[in-house]
């Protein structure tokens, strides 16, 4: 695991609808006007007959997406995250997921890896909005290859997915024969004293410094890699709980309604005595800046991990 190496998660994306439409004719991508940000015109070119763009109307094109689910085809649509979530919210809750269809909504760019797009393109509260959806999958892949076998899983579930990746190039956490399921957390390192428990590769990124940063004063820190919300993989999270004496979740996303707190809620739930704390953006809204600008403007960077960490150690 992580070799260094840097691919996006985007052309994962792309690559992997593409040689899935290649075999299976009824799958369809959507696209909002943005193919030159998605890539989706390498899709367009192999297969223009499943292809549509619905131009800058992210409502229509999630209707369009339900009516397509309804004659028995396969949608992927995809747009910024800020527009899958905020603005066709209520299109996707009533005519995709009320309606038991099978749409899968692929949401990029999420949070500060938005960076220039600015505050207005920066969707801190995705994961907050689609939680509330009634038995919709949620994921959130780390690397190239972990988005390429999910969105192979989208293809395979029916039902509705919600997925979330930046489009920028970003480590390789994984190899390409790993496997991975909704629902089911990897755990990048183990540890004795603490946990990290994160959501996404920039936040895993940020663990495994972390965990570095730790180790140097003797702390055994370890990295559990969520990759879903919904389902949560709540036996890893658990086995962690039972193993460490501390949790840290860390999300790109709003805490209120986040990942953070899902995983508060289950160890609640089910009588937990581990510490816990919570790194995420603390009710606010997004700015311009580079995405490292943002990570450290919104803490979420390695030292504020380890800040959390040793607190929460005494």
């Amino acid at each position: 695991m992580g070799t260094g190496e840097q691919k996006e998660m985007r052309a994962a994306y792309v690559e992997t609808v593409t040689a899935l439409a290649e075999k299976n004719k009824d799958i369809v991508v959507l696209e909002a006007d943005l193919m030159s940000c998605t890539n989706t015109g390498g899709f367009k070119k192999a297969h223009g007959n499943q292809f549509v763009n619905a131009g800058i109307a992210e409502a229509n094109m999630i209707g369009l997406a339900a009516g397509l689910s309804v004659a028995g085809k396969i949608p992927f649509a995809s747009t910024f995250g800020c527009f899958a979530s905020r603005r066709v919210h209520d299109q996707f809750f009533i005519s995709a997921n009320y309606a038991r269809l099978n749409v899968k909504l692929i949401g990029m760019d999420p949070g500060v890896t938005a960076a220039m797009n600015g505050g207005t393109h920066m969707p801190f509260e995705d994961i907050a909005l689609m939680r509330v959806i009634p038995g919709l999958t949620i994921v959130e892949p780390s690397d190239y290859y972990s988005c390429a076998a999910l969105v192979r899983e989208a293809a395979e579930h029916y039902g509705c997915v919600y997925i979330r990746f930046p489009r920028k190039p970003v480590p390789v956490l994984y190899s390409e024969t790993e496997s991975f399921k909704f629902g089911q957390a990897k755990l990048l390192k183990a540890g004795k004293d603490l946990c990290f428990i994160t959501l996404g590769g920039l936040e895993a990124g940020e663990a495994l410094k972390a965990r570095e940063i730790l180790a140097a004063g003797g702390i055994d820190a370890g990295v559990l890699d969520l990759l879903s919300v919904k389902p949560l993989d709540e036996e890893a999270i658990l086995a962690q709980a039972a193993a460490v004496k501390a949790i840290v979740t860390a999300e790109n996303a709003q805490l209120a309604g986040g990942v953070g707190g899902a995983v508060a809620e289950l160890l609640m739930e089910k009588g937990c005595a581990v510490k816990f704390g919570r790194i995420g953006i603390k009710d606010e809204f997004g700015e311009v800046g580079s995405q490292d600008y943002l990570a450290k403007r919104f803490g979420l960077t390695a030292d504020k991990l380890v800040e959390k960490a040793r607190e929460l150690l005494g």
